[in-house]
């Protein structure tokens, strides 16, 4: 007997990388004048630009080794219906179970963090 239920798929909403900076302003002022994008939030520690649909995070970073978040790159992926890439990342083993986060501290309501 064929089963009626439909496999519910993640969809992908947009792709918004978090570039590095070491001055926060100097890079908000150029991405306004050189690019067009305008400044959404902004403070000392990270900046949120968009340009029509087009979205660039900038996080203040210091160039260190002991902590790689903290000078690198990372790009948020939005997803609708988390689950089912969770479970496929975790299955490929490029994920453990403990990285989903139900909730953040600055309120995303579900977020998956890894490094590549």
């Amino acid at each position: 007997m064929a089963s009626n239920t439909v496999m519910m798929k993640t969809e992908f909403l947009e792709i918004a990388p978090v570039l590095p900076s070491r001055d926060i302003a100097r890079d908000v002022a150029w991405y306004h004048d050189q690019v067009g994008f305008a400044a959404v939030h902004r403070d000392d520690m990270y900046a949120v630009l968009r340009r029509e649909n087009l979205w660039i995070h900038l996080q203040w970073h210091a160039d260190t080794e002991e902590d790689p978040l903290l000078g690198g790159s990372v790009i948020k992926i939005f997803v609708k219906r988390l689950t089912p890439i969770f479970e496929e990342l975790v299955a490929c083993g490029t994920v453990t179970k403990e990285k989903l986060r139900l909730k953040t501290p600055w309120n995303t309501p579900m977020s998956l963090a890894f490094m590549i």
